[in-house]
């Protein structure tokens, strides 16, 4: 039986003020999960128009355009297969496992991730999974970044899954992550409490709001402050994408080494070429989000008892306290 090819439709509102951009880099910015040379194929195909006209790649987009492309979508394998990939299970049973996800990993296959993913893995290690998700998910109740390290469980049965989901949904599971930011904070503790909506100007990127998007909640703790950063741990009481990254950013203390929200860039040290060169020495230890899903707890749902679920450090994320503090 052949895989059927799918299309998605986006219309995009150029906004007022925008600057002149190539069409092609403007849907790069703009499409999720996508290229520039994937976008110029499209283009090429005449399957982007510009207030209702075919354009070509070097059409410059302007204030209040209306954009319409097709993405082809190309279809998942329809059996995703089992790869002998490590995993740190800490804990298993009957149930569900919980996993402690290597950063660079990415949950399910989706686009350009067929393979080497958690599920790819999970498949190997078990032939009981949950199938309460869209093909190529097996057993995934939720997801962490690729980049963030740390707990994920991961449920066997659709019991167990929809019992977990509802969780999640309300809110219930405890979920501690640690992260080190740029700045120091003045208070020790807070919460920080905004909506979050997709961003206008980068389509792969999240903004907070004041009006418009979803109720987002995070509660931070200090645990130590450096020259030029914080240890801190955070607790969500909501679950949106990006949450933490999007709430530190909109602070103004992006999660250091988080290259979608400018924490690999230098903030701090500008005049002195020594620490710019300290801090840079730092960067290239940590080169992706220092962000790690530390801990995890909910209500077992066969025993209806508490589990609470707690991971180490990953080495990078270490070794950069081991940097800051010296």
């Amino acid at each position: 039986m052949s895989k059927l090819i799918t299309e998605k439709k986006f219309l995009i509102d150029v906004p007022e003020g925008k600057r002149k951009e190539r069409i092609d880099t403007f849907l790069t910015h703009h499409i999720e999960n996508t290229t520039r040379s994937k976008v110029q194929k499209a283009v090429d195909g005449g399957l982007v128009t510009v207030n209702g006209i075919v354009v070509k790649s070097n059409y410059n987009v302007k204030p209040f355009d209306k954009v319409v492309a097709i993405q082809i979508i190309s279809p998942r394998p329809e059996d995703v297969e089992a790869e002998e990939i490590p995993l740190d299970i800490i804990y298993e049973d009957d149930y569900f496992l919980i996993v402690n996800k290597a950063a660079g990993m990415v949950a399910h296959p989706a686009y350009a991730n067929y393979t080497g993913t958690l599920v790819n893995a999970l498949l190997h290690h078990t032939k009981t999974l949950s199938s309460d998700n869209e093909g190529g998910r097996p057993g995934i109740v939720h997801r962490i970044d690729k980049e963030t390290s740390g707990l994920l469980v991961v449920a066997k049965d659709d019991y167990t899954h929809a019992k977990l989901a509802a969780q999640f949904s309300k809110h219930s599971i405890e979920r501690e992550y640690h992260a080190i930011c740029w700045g120091k904070f003045k208070d020790k503790e807070g919460e920080i409490n905004t909506k979050i909506t997709r961003s206008k100007s980068d389509r792969k990127k999240f903004t907070t709001s004041d009006k418009e998007g979803k109720d987002a909640i995070t509660f931070y703790k200090v645990i130590e402050q450096y020259e030029f950063t914080s240890y801190i741990k955070l607790n969500l009481k909501t679950g949106r994408t990006h949450q933490i990254r999007v709430h530190l950013t909109g602070l103004g203390k992006p999660i250091f080494g988080d290259h979608t929200y400018g924490g690999n860039k230098i903030h701090a040290g500008v005049e002195s070429p020594k620490l710019r060169s300290r801090i840079q020495n730092l960067l290239e230890i940590m080169p992706r989000q220092a962000l790690h899903a530390k801990t995890l707890g909910f209500i077992h749902p066969h025993t209806n008892k508490l589990v609470r679920f707690d991971s180490e450090l990953p080495e990078d994320f270490k070794l950069l306290l081991e940097k800051l503090r010296h």
